[in-house]
């Protein structure tokens, strides 16, 4: 299934399920009214609703209506979780060696996380607001899962019955912000504003085979102001969603709703690209002595897909514009 949720005047939207050809969908609320209400209640909903997909892709739902990804909020507007970690280590010894850091051999063997802002995400399409450009605004291309209720201490073999469906995430960076930020002791905060999400949530048989082992083997495809700037294999993360899952639900239970990133996508294959502004900076420090690149400023534009092996944009295109706020 692949399922959005439309804007309205209420915080949560509605959902709505779309078409295999991204061309029509149809409201879902007689079975839930928000993706929310669904993951409370997958067991007897989800049934439901995909009878109801394969309804609407056999050309037999009434009161279709003709997609537009522009009317979408991220599929859940708001969630009780958001944890991101940081399953590309190869990310995080690039960024490390770009400023002369030692990378801890933990960082191996057990998950970098952290809690962010999910009160508030934002559409596919909606703006990156810059207050001010000398934050170091920074795209992220990641991908997520999101989970029904996790019990504490779930084990890695045990995780993957908790996926329910997978997303595609822009997890804005104000790189400028974050060593102050980190030097507290504390995380981040003022650093990690609004995070996007493609328009679409897929079950994970949306994938096929290339969802495997709690990894999804597709290529993450970044173009920034019309220009390609990576297309990593997502699938080579260090660490799956699997051991994401058991280390965030080590001491407590998750509730139906979490939602868990990846971190940023990254190969060790310098081919792949990037997946952010800030590790094509680190190659530029550890390269040539200092980094080049800048970061994003008012104009600029970013789009991420996440691809399967045929080429299909298996969650939408996130498409946003940096707007100078006012």
């Amino acid at each position: 299934m692949k399922l959005a949720t439309l804007k309205t005047t209420g915080r949560d939207g509605v959902l709505i399920v779309v078409s295999h050809d991204l061309k029509i969908a149809v409201v879902a609320s007689a079975i839930a009214p928000t993706l929310q209400s669904l993951l409370e209640d997958w067991q007897h909903k989800a049934p439901k609703l995909a009878h109801l997909s394969a309804t609407l892709n056999a050309g037999k739902a009434a009161d279709t209506f003709v997609f537009d990804p522009a009317r979408c909020h991220s599929p859940l507007p708001r969630a009780y979780q958001w944890a991101d970690g940081s399953a590309y280590v190869n990310h995080v010894e690039l960024v490390r060696k770009a400023r002369g850091a030692q990378m801890p051999a933990s960082f191996w063997t057990d998950p970098l996380m952290y809690q962010g802002g999910s009160d508030s995400f934002i559409g596919p399409c909606d703006p990156i607001f810059a207050e001010n450009e000398d934050w170091g605004i920074d795209l992220e291309g990641e991908v997520a899962v999101i989970v029904d209720d996790v019990p504490m201490g779930v084990k890695p073999a045990q995780a993957s019955r908790h996926i329910k469906l997978l997303m595609l995430a822009n997890d804005v960076s104000l790189r400028n912000l974050i060593p102050d930020e980190l030097a507290k002791g504390f995380g981040f905060f003022q650093s990690k504003p609004a995070t996007a999400f493609a328009p679409f949530a897929v079950t994970p048989d949306e994938l096929g085979d290339a969802w495997r082992d709690g990894r999804a083997h597709v290529t993450v495809r970044t173009t920034y102001n019309g220009a390609l700037v990576g297309d990593p294999d997502a699938g080579q993360m260090h660490f799956s969603f699997f051991d994401l899952i058991a280390h965030v639900a080590r001491t407590r239970a998750l509730t139906a709703g979490t939602i868990l990133g990846s971190g940023t996508v990254s190969n060790a294959d310098r081919a792949r690209g990037v997946s952010c502004l800030v590790e094509r900076r680190a190659l530029e420090q550890i390269d040539g002595g200092r980094a080049t690149t800048p970061f994003m400023s008012a104009g600029d534009t970013v789009a991420i897909e996440m691809r399967d092996p045929a080429g299909r944009a298996v969650c939408g295109s996130i498409e946003q514009r940096v707007v100078a706020a006012t």
